[in-house]
């Protein structure tokens, strides 16, 4: 039992580790995660939703910390009741994910390792058991340093990722797993190729005969008697086709679409700000003077957002911005990047350069 509970304490630590680096690698990208499970149509938590960065930033620090915690075997009792807890919480999420479909990826490897909602919740349940051995095997978990050396450790630990969390936070993701990174060309990426297989889908109808409801399928319709009220349509999909890595990109203005003008442009700017409202003010700002000097440089320069036009022609007035804006889904805004504003660089529809709006002075704007 003891090389059990010792391959355990491994494991535990490892996955606790990389999982925690990987989402503060994009603190962003989990607070959005978060906020859909604080949202009222999943958990019905709202008053959580302003908070769901902080709340990532700690949460993905504190699985690093543990993690470190456990390998080490610093105070093994307090590490592994705060490993319980913190695998419990993710285990109900990744659970009400699954079973509820409202979540359709926790997050729990950022967009390095996308998993699905019963993914998630298996990976949880085996830690949860993993976590379970060593609580009850913890006799064998002894501490491989004094409770100095261990204190070092940890707060090296707890500086290294808070200063990681504040540099990406600032600037980027160190590592861009996104499918909408530096050298990927839009419309390459949203191609099907031919004969790739298609989505199928069950058709029912539900007609109203003699007064009462009744369903059939395409199947059934010959049958129909002929005083038969069609009611309602329902699609079902039984097995799902070939999706292209990018599908629900778009550029859009007065009801146009303006998407293969702008990706066949050798030169385009993109300032994406997918909500205006919840854009930082600095940013905004200057993003009138980087703009000009875009243009003055060759550069055809757009704006993309999600926001109402009511709200995107105030923020241009009030900032005095030289650019139109289009428009495109905010989660996809967001999936392009996570500063907000951002920068994002094209040639001939081909990603180039991605830059925090902090960063707008190191764009290489040829």
């Amino acid at each position: 039992m003891k090389i059990i509970a010792q391959l355990s304490r491994l494991l535990v630590g490892v996955l606790f580790i990389i999982s925690g680096l990987v989402k503060l690698n994009d603190p962003v990208g989990f607070s959005f995660k978060l906020e859909e499970y604080f949202s009222e149509s999943v958990l019905n938590l709202p008053f959580f939703e302003p908070h769901a960065l902080a709340l990532a930033v700690v949460l993905v620090i504190a699985e690093v910390l543990l993690g470190v915690a456990l390998l080490i075997g610093f105070k093994k009792k307090i590490t592994l009741a705060l490993l319980f807890l913190m695998i419990l919480f993710f285990t109900f999420l990744t659970f009400y994910s699954a079973y509820f479909n409202k979540v359709t990826d926790c997050g729990c490897f950022g967009d390095a390792i996308p998993l699905t909602p019963w993914s998630s919740f298996t990976k949880d349940v085996v830690l949860l058991i993993l976590i379970g051995i060593i609580i009850l095997n913890q006799k064998y978990i002894q501490p491989l340093f004094n409770c100095r050396i261990s204190g070092i450790i940890l707060a090296v630990t707890l500086f290294l990722c808070s200063f990681m969390g504040y540099w990406v936070l600032n600037h980027l993701p160190l590592k861009d797993f996104r499918v909408y990174k530096v050298g990927t060309n839009i419309m390459q990426g949203m191609e099907i190729p031919e004969g790739a297989p298609k989505s199928v889908y069950e058709m029912s109808f539900l007609y109203r005969i003699n007064g009462e409801e009744k369903r059939f399928t395409d199947k059934e319709l010959g049958n129909l008697p002929a005083d038969a009220e069609f009611i309602s349509r329902e699609d079902k999909m039984i097995s799902q086709g070939f999706q292209p890595p990018i599908h629900d990109f778009t550029m859009d203005k007065d009801g146009e679409s303006y998407l293969e003008a702008m990706m066949s442009e050798p030169k385009l700017v993109m300032l994406v700000t997918y909500n205006l409202s919840r854009a930082d003010e600095a940013g905004l700002a200057m993003l009138r003077d980087f703009a000009q000097t875009a243009t003055a440089k060759g550069y055809k320069v757009i704006g993309m957002t999600a926001s109402s036009t009511d709200e995107t022609e105030a923020v241009v007035k009030k900032y005095q911005l030289p650019f139109d804006y289009y428009t495109c889904d905010g989660t996809t805004l967001k999936t392009i990047e996570r500063a907000n504003p951002s920068i994002v660089v094209l040639e001939n529809g081909t990603i180039v350069e991605k830059k925090h709006w902090k960063d707008a002075a190191k764009v290489n704007l040829k």
